[in-house]
């Protein structure tokens, strides 16, 4: 009985996270993007500092109308809202966030899960693109589709290179791995997962599936109220997945530096806020690639990276034994 409360006790708590941070995120970016492109309204709105604008959008979404195109196919078109969001919770219930059963469930094959799971979610847009009888919604489901050439190989290399220096997929197992030393050769492999990241993310400058000034807003132009908050939601979902999976996999997760590890899970938590803000300030420094450009960026950098980076993880494993 105590071990089903503790199991209980675990999900909830990932399902508080996974409720709250997205949202905090979303509020740092309007703030943050605010402070960089000079924009008073998200600093000022509601406020000292703006601290109400997170709650006036939420309101707004309550309040629009749910609207479904006479010519959708409606069941889908209303099922893809779920596919785009729930793969994200299902990652947080694996990642480790501090060491013991500090975890909503242990995946032995935790690297494999999570790749696996959060593929899942870009069938949200495929399904929202398709769904949505509409010109720009196709294209931009046809966006997403190109992209997955681009990103989802370099993600798998690099993931691999670091379970290879461990000896393990298991998440927990990475981290209680790592070693401060191995930074400066598995860096490579970290910068390449945190953009081919960002590209599944659909975040600039990798939104061209969303690009508002191209096609309108890809294929979520059909969408209104709480079915378009909750493609919004998945998107910040997925930045928090992203940075802990950074965090755990290249970061050492909760090994704080100079083996200052005391702290525990607040690390981890540390790292992942660091990296969202890296994630925004991409945002506002960077100007949209071409899909072209994305490919030649994966299939001329990234995957040779990847592939060099595999290459010397092996050297120095066999150097170590």
């Amino acid at each position: 009985m105590s071990d089903t409360l503790d199991v209980v006790l675990r999900l909830l708590a990932v399902f508080v996270v996974f409720l709250v941070l997205p949202l905090a995120i979303g509020q740092t970016e309007h703030k943050v993007m605010a402070h960089m492109q000079g924009r008073l309204g998200p600093m000022y709105a509601g406020g000292f500092h703006g601290w109400a604008q997170l709650v006036a959008d939420g309101v707004k979404f309550a309040q629009k109308e749910d609207v479904v195109p006479a010519g959708a196919d409606r069941r889908i078109f209303q099922l893809a809202p779920a596919v785009a969001l729930l793969p994200y919770l299902l990652v947080l219930v694996a990642i480790p966030v501090g060491p013991g059963n500090a975890v909503g469930q242990v995946v032995d094959a935790g690297i494999f899960f999570v790749l696996a799971v959060m593929g899942v979610g870009v069938l949200g847009s495929l399904m929202a693109g398709w769904a949505s009888a509409n010109k720009f919604s196709l294209l931009g489901g046809l966006r997403t589709a190109a992209q997955l050439m681009a990103y989802e190989l370099p993600m798998l290399l690099t993931a691999a290179s670091v379970a290879m220096a461990a000896g393990t997929v298991s998440l927990p197992g990475i981290v209680d791995a790592f070693h401060w030393w191995w930074i400066p050769w598995q860096i490579v492999g970290g910068v390449v997962f945190f953009i081919a990241g960002l590209a599944e993310l659909q975040r600039p400058p990798f939104d061209m599936p969303v690009a508002d000034s191209e096609i309108i807003f890809g294929a979520y132009t059909e969408y209104t109220g709480l079915r378009f908050a909750l493609f919004l939601l998945s998107e910040y979902a997925g930045i928090v997945v992203l940075c802990g999976l950074t965090t755990v996999l290249f970061l050492g997760g909760w090994h704080g530096p100079f083996g200052a590890d005391g702290l525990g899970w607040l690390w981890t938590l540390l790292k992942t806020a660091l990296l969202a803000f890296v994630i925004i300030w991409l945002r506002v420094t960077y100007p949209r690639l071409r899909e072209d450009q994305l490919q030649k960026l994966a299939w001329t950098v990234l995957i040779p990276l990847s592939l060099a980076q595999i290459a010397l993880t092996g050297v120095v494993k066999v150097v170590i034994q």
